[in-house]
């Protein structure tokens, strides 16, 4: 299985979005989404799962959640935007049961392996953030486990993280 990771759209779905989450089975927004246009324009992709974040209006917080919590493939994923609890340990005391928790807000993209748990921020998929490209993430699914790649949004390449 194949999930899309993507945060920090902030009302700008970049057109480069559709070519590097061609063919994922899932998305994952962990918001500042922008607005609900955003989530049916990529849910043309796959099936959208979304939370909303700190710049988000009532408009998008009606269609989202503040956080969320789906098993896919067998692993648990928790997702937040993160600035209520912006520390990896405080995320990870929030979804105690998550496998993979998701998040955004800093704009910078990360992920972090703590014990057999993953904390994995796709960085912003809208302006970017600190140094970083705009970017986007995939997660992928099987028998050998969890793997995650960070994308540059403009070239598509992995990211050095």
């Amino acid at each position: 299985m194949r999930v899309g990771l993507i945060s920090d759209t902030h009302g700008h779905l970049r057109p480069e979005v559709f070519e590097r989450l061609d063919g994922v089975d899932r998305i994952l927004h962990a918001g500042d989404v922008g607005g609900p246009d955003i989530l049916t324009d990529l849910a043309a992709l796959a099936p959208v799962d979304a939370v909303w974040g700190n710049t988000d209006g009532w408009a998008l917080r009606d269609v989202a959640s503040a956080s969320l919590e789906v098993e896919l493939a067998g692993w648990r994923f928790a997702v937040a935007h993160g600035h209520l609890v912006s520390h990896l340990d405080g995320l990870l005391a929030v979804f105690p049961d998550a496998a993979v928790i998701v998040h955004g807000h800093s704009h910078v993209p990360r992920r972090d392996r703590v014990g057999n748990r993953w904390l994995v921020n796709p960085g912003s998929a809208g302006p970017g953030g600190e140094g970083w490209p705009p970017s986007v993430a995939v997660a992928e699914i099987d028998a050998e486990g969890f793997r995650v790649v960070h994308l540059d949004l403009r070239t598509g390449r992995p990211l050095a993280l």
